[in-house]
């Protein structure tokens, strides 16, 4: 065999060798993933609320070509299996304390079932909507006023475990908010997933922080928030902190940015800090996950990761519904965010490729007349879309 011919079978054996090396290592690695997926999946809390969607009056058709995913994450005082957080662990959290839960973020992940792009669709925490059962608020408090509500119905009809109070209450305000969420967007809930403080606070431990940017320095004493402009790397109450600032510019919109890129930036961090391989990583993940997580129970958890994935590649493009008032006041003399309930439906239509139907007579007017004429906010003002494409660490204010 000629020297040549020696060397083009040392090259084949060795790119042959390669080839193994990494197809061996991405079924290593992909062994070490579903085994964690398994794990995390034993570890998550359920609930139900799968079970009361078709009971919720005038819901969309089940089928509309891709898989809607309601992501919130609540301040809820206690952990996922409705056990009140020790008070040591509140201050970690910077939050106060009462009894009252709040949903800061409300996103709805769009899954097509064709294989298209992803879409995360926001909506801002004080858009103010009809909550069934209750009446005009904040759509945060949807969750919250029901839970109250509920839960006082319970004690005063003699269910003194608090345990079962809780879990039951919990599942009335998750029903109100998906409820105030499908009669805002016109979209139908396939499924839920909830993460509440505690669970945020654990994860960014846990990933060892997530590197976000400002344009400029900021404080505020009411969240806790007090950064420095430029890069940095937050974790623990710090990015609580940096989520659910509020005096910031663009009110609600703003922060919404904010969430936007920390969900990105966290997905990047999450995925390639070796948590999955690394024991103690995947320890504290499975603690923040028990603690803190629910799904409902027919949520196919393998389709969230991917889609963690395509949020840490960029390959979902995030959107935040149309508003007419960022700084609008209520009859209690509120800030509330105002929108064009029809204009928010037509634009969600626009936005997965469906054509609205005409509102019914009945319907109650999007913008209450005490708020008085307004004109819907300039997306150039306001991105309804942000680009995909961006740098690794966006600066936002």
């Amino acid at each position: 065999m000629s020297a040549a011919a020696r060397a083009k079978k040392t090259a084949l054996v060795a790119g042959r060798t390669v080839v193994a090396l990494v197809a061996v290592t991405t079924l290593a690695f992909s062994g070490y993933f579903w085994t964690a997926l398994r794990l995390v999946k034993q570890n998550t809390n359920t609930t139900q609320i799968l079970e009361v969607l078709d009971d919720i009056p005038n819901s969309p058709p089940v089928e509309d070509g891709a898989i809607d995913i309601l992501l919130v994450g609540s301040d809820s005082r206690t952990d996922a299996q409705g056990r009140p957080l020790p008070a040591d662990v509140l201050r970690k959290l910077r939050t106060e304390g009462t009894d009252t839960v709040n949903t800061d973020t409300i996103i709805v992940m769009r899954i097509p079932r064709n294989g298209g792009k992803a879409s995360a669709i926001s909506i801002p925490r004080d858009t103010y909507v009809p909550i069934a059962g209750y009446q005009e608020d904040k759509i945060n408090s949807a969750y919250g006023v029901v839970k109250y509500l509920t839960a006082e119905r319970l004690q005063a009809e003699g269910v003194r475990d608090q345990q079962e109070r809780e879990r039951k209450s919990d599942e009335a305000g998750r029903k109100a908010l998906v409820q105030a969420v499908q009669d805002l967007t016109g979209m139908r809930v396939d499924h839920y997933a909830e993460i509440n403080l505690y669970g945020f606070y654990l994860l960014t431990e846990v990933i060892g922080g997530v590197k976000v940017c400002l344009k400029a320095g900021t404080s505020d004493p009411n969240s806790g928030a007090n950064f420095r402009a430029g890069e940095q790397v937050i974790s623990g109450g710090d990015a609580l902190s940096f989520v659910r600032q509020r005096n910031m510019p663009g009110g609600d919109l703003g922060r919404i940015t904010r969430q936007q890129v920390f969900m990105s930036q966290a997905m990047k961090q999450l995925l390639s800090a070796g948590t999955f391989t690394d024991a103690g990583k995947m320890n504290g993940l499975l603690d923040a996950v028990s603690k803190s997580v629910v799904v409902d129970e027919k949520l196919d958890l393998a389709t969230l990761a991917a889609q963690a994935q395509g949020l840490a590649s960029g390959n979902v493009e995030f959107a935040t519904i149309p508003v007419t008032n960022i700084d609008a006041r209520n009859e209690r003399g509120q800030s509330v965010v105002t929108v064009d309930r029809e204009a928010v439906k037509a634009w969600v239509a626009k936005l997965i490729g469906e054509t609205p139907k005409p509102a019914p007579s009945s319907t109650t007017p999007s913008t209450p007349a005490r708020f008085g004429p307004e004109k819907l906010l300039s997306l150039d003002g306001f991105p309804a879309v942000a680009a995909a494409a961006q740098p690794d660490v966006p600066c936002v204010d």
